[in-house]
């Protein structure tokens, strides 16, 4: 009898960072949304924050405040995160945090050029 053991690679896991100025783009979006942000950026962010799937997409060019990257989630599709990967530090550096409404995305209240 032949016993075969797979051993799978542990997934590398990121650290999720928040800089001082997400609280206060946070303050513009709806209290009752938090736990939802904070949910799906720990479930999508903390392994392979760097795969391109439906809702979270490399940017074309860096946008604000240098992101590279882009996710999407929410009622429809409504919260906007923008981040980085800090490979050297297995980091997910969020920038920010904002919500768009029609063709309008504010970020701390304050509406950003698309």
């Amino acid at each position: 009898m032949t016993i075969i053991i797979v051993t799978m690679a542990s997934q590398r896991r990121f650290e999720i960072i928040y800089p001082p100025i997400i609280k206060q783009q946070l303050k513009a979006i709806a209290t009752k949304h938090y736990s939802l942000i904070r949910e799906t950026l720990e479930i999508q962010l903390q392994f392979e924050p760097d795969i391109e799937t439906r809702n979270r997409k490399p940017l074309k060019r860096p946008m604000v405040f240098g992101a590279k990257w882009e996710i999407r989630f929410g009622p429809d599709n409504c919260f906007r995160i923008f981040y980085r990967v800090d490979y050297d530090n297995q980091q997910v550096v969020i920038l920010a945090i904002g919500e768009k409404k029609g063709n309008h995305l504010f970020i701390g209240g304050e509406e950003v050029e698309i």
